[in-house]
């Protein structure tokens, strides 16, 4: 699986020539590809050229006098192999931004209902135009409604877009953005998953605590989020998704949701002793699967526990299991 989209740093003097000769001429030659002015003005001090190959794929690349960034979904030439990589936010600012409406501009010519979505357009760009990934993750949302069942994209597309637009997680967007995958095969409960962890992200957020992802602990593990308290208070959250009895061995809705509860709690959260509170995020059940859930209220062999869906028009139901050091009582139904 391709990583999302990176830049690649190369130090060194750089001209139109170089350019053409170790850069341009390689890819023309390999994929058959396009010179090209790039279609916005580049960071100021930086002369720039934007490659368009002939199987789709697109290289940004912009250089001065003592140094060159390059951004591509294509091959890379071979004369930047050895070039360290670097992240949106690791560039200079000018760079990033340059390479960001260039590349949400191909975006929005390629799929244009994105272009509604402005901040998740931004939020997802990284796997949305990466290598391998860029027409299943568009998919996912576009024909899947994000996971959600039995709604509309544009209902779902809305429903990220405002909690994306909040900045909540823009910190943490090549973390959170890179962890849906660039992956060729669409992935359907991957990628469902992966979205179980902004429901998680944004319900601490509506009860008024700040979130912090991927938070490392003695025991060698990640853990999904850590809650920030006005108060001080540091409670760790893992986050786990069960999928629909329709889409997996067990029966019923409540064994699904035991079952992939237990998955987490025997392996992940063993050697933590009830210290992290599970959050099991139903929001794959279709209405009559998710009812049986709320009507049984089951443990999930772990607490504290926290069960709910989420639906796209922002309704959260739920219940709590053992004491959960946190103040959900405003948010879940």
């Amino acid at each position: 699986m391709a990583r999302p989209l990176r830049f690649r740093h190369a130090p060194g003097r750089w001209t139109e020539g170089r350019v053409r000769a170790e850069v341009f001429d390689p890819l023309d030659a390999n994929l058959g590809a396009t010179w090209n002015q790039p279609w916005f003005k580049p960071p100021e001090g930086y002369d720039s050229r934007r490659f368009d190959m002939d199987n789709g794929d697109t290289a940004l690349f912009c250089w001065t006098d003592g140094e060159a960034y390059w951004l591509g979904n294509t091959e890379t030439p071979s004369s930047l192999w050895r070039t360290d990589k670097y992240g949106f936010d690791e560039v200079p600012t000018p760079v990033a931004e340059w390479a960001e409406r260039e590349l949400r501009a191909e975006l929005h010519e390629q799929s244009p209902w994105l272009e509604a979505y402005p901040h998740l357009s931004w939020f997802f760009l990284p796997v949305f135009l990466s290598k391998d990934g860029r027409w299943t993750t568009r998919e996912f949302f576009d024909e899947h409604a994000a996971g959600f069942p039995d709604a509309d994209a544009d209902d779902a597309l809305a429903f990220y877009e405002s909690f994306l637009s909040a900045g909540v997680l823009d910190d943490y967007r090549e973390t959170m953005a890179g962890k849906l995958g660039t992956s060729e095969r669409l992935d359907l409960t991957r990628m469902a998953a992966t979205m179980g962890e902004f429901h998680a992200a944004k319900l601490l957020n509506d009860a008024g605590y700040d979130v912090v992802p991927e938070v490392e602990v003695t025991t060698g593990h990640s853990i999904d989020f850590q809650a920030r308290s006005r108060e001080g208070e540091q409670p760790l959250v893992e986050v786990t998704r069960p999928l629909p009895p329709n889409r997996r061995s067990a029966g019923t809705p409540v064994a699904a949701v035991r079952d992939t509860a237990q998955t987490k709690t025997n392996g992940q959260l063993s050697a933590h002793a009830g210290g992290v509170v599970l959050f099991v995020d139903c929001s794959s059940f279709p209405d009559d699967d998710w009812f049986a859930v709320r009507d049984a209220m089951p443990d999930v062999g772990h607490r504290p526990a926290v069960v709910y869906r989420v639906r796209p028009d922002g309704h959260v139901a739920g219940y709590t299991k053992g004491s959960v050091p946190l103040e959900l009582g405003s948010i879940l139904d």
